[in-house]
C-alpha cells in the first residue's frame, strides 16, 4: 500500500522563514524557536581607558621648541626643551654624567693599582722578562633607558640652541649627553664638534667630526667639515712645532751664550742612510 503525502491544508504562510517546524497531521503546524545569542550592548569609545604615551608631554614640549627655534626665539626654545626632557621618563643627563663620572674614578683608581703592581713584578724578575701589561681602562657604558634616543633629541636641540645663544661650555654638556645616550646620533657628534672648534679645540673638534663621518660616510656636509678641520688642525699643528723649536732655541742659546757660542755654530746633516749628523762651526756667531 502506499501513501501518498499532499501539502494541502497546511499553513504554508506560516513556516515561511522558519528555521525549525513541526507540520501536524490535519494541517497543523508547530514552530520551534531556537535558541538565540543574547544581544551585546554597544560600546562606547568613552567608557574605554586608554593611556597617553609616556612620551607625550615630552613631544608636545619639544614641538613648540621646534616652532620657537625656527622663529629664533632661542630663549623660549631652551625653556621648551628643558621642559621636554624634565618631563622624559627614567634617568636624565646630570645623573647620567655623575654616574659616569664616578665609574671613570674608580678605573682611574684601578689602573694606577694596577700599574704600581706591574713596576714591582717588573723590578722583582730578573733582566730581560717583564710581567703582562694591565689591561687599558674600561670606558663607561651607560644604564639601559627606554626612551634614550628621544632623550637625546631633546638635549641635542637644546645644544643647537646653545650653539646660537653661544653658550658654548653648555652646548658641549647637552652633546656629551645625548651621544652617551645615543653613540650613532651624528647631529650631536657634529654639533659638539662645532662647540669644540668656537672654543678652539680644534684637535676634538675634528675627532668628534670623524667619529660622525664613520657613521655617515656619504655626508657631504660632514666630509667638508672634516677636511676643513684636519686643515685647521694641520695648522695649529705646525704652528706648535714652529713656536716649541723657536723656545728650544732660545733656551739653547741662553746656555751656549755663556761659552760664546750659539745653536748656530751646529749644523745638522741628513746623509743617504735618513741618519742626521750633527757638525760644529767654530766660526759662526753666537746670538746672545
Amino acid at each position: 500500500m502506499t501513501t501518498e503525502f499532499s501539502s494541502e491544508g497546511f499553513d504554508l504562510d506560516a513556516i515561511s522563514g522558519a528555521e525549525d517546524v513541526v507540520l501536524e497531521v490535519g494541517g497543523g503546524v508547530t514552530k520551534v524557536e531556537s535558541e538565540k545569542p543574547p544581544l551585546k550592548e554597544p560600546e562606547d569609545d568613552q567608557d574605554k581607558d586608554v593611556s597617553p604615551s609616556p612620551l607625550a608631554e615630552s613631544e608636545e614640549f619639544k614641538s613648540q621648541g621646534n616652532d620657537h627655534f625656527k622663529q629664533g626665539a632661542y630663549l623660549e626654545a631652551y625653556d621648551m626643551y628643558t621642559e621636554a626632557i624634565q618631563a622624559c621618563p627614567g634617568m636624565k643627563g646630570d645623573q647620567l654624567q655623575k654616574e659616569k663620572s664616578e665609574f671613570e674614578e674608580k678605573q682611574h683608581s684601578l689602573a694606577m693599582e694596577q700599574q704600581r703592581k706591574f713596576d714591582d713584578e717588573r723590578r722583582a724578575k730578573p733582566d730581560g722578562e717583564e710581567p703582562d701589561r694591565p689591561p687599558p681602562m674600561e670606558p663607561y657604558t651607560p644604564p639601559m633607558h627606554v626612551y634614550g634616543d628621544k632623550l637625546a633629541v631633546y638635549y641635542s636641540n637644546r645644544a643647537a640652541v646653545c650653539l646660537h645663544l653661544s653658550r658654548f661650555d653648555d652646548a658641549i654638556k647637552d652633546c656629551d649627553v645625548a651621544v652617551l645616550l645615543n653613540p650613532r646620533y651624528t647631529k650631536a657628534w657634529m654639533r659638539r664638534s662645532n662647540a669644540f672648534e668656537k672654543t678652539d679645540r680644534v684637535e676634538e673638534a675634528l675627532k668628534d667630526a670623524k667619529i660622525a663621518q664613520d657613521f655617515e660616510p656619504s655626508n657631504v656636509n660632514i666630509r667638508t667639515n672634516v677636511k676643513r678641520l684636519q686643515k685647521l688642525e694641520d695648522e695649529r699643528m705646525e704652528k706648535l712645532k714652529e713656536e716649541t723649536m723657536g723656545k728650544l732655541k732660545d733656551l739653547g742659546n741662553s746656555i751656549l751664550g755663556n761659552f760664546g757660542m750659539s745653536l748656530d755654530n751646529f749644523k745638522a746633516t741628513q746623509g743617504p742612510d735618513g741618519n742626521y749628523s750633527i757638525n760644529f762651526n767654530q766660526g759662526a756667531k753666537a746670538d746672545v
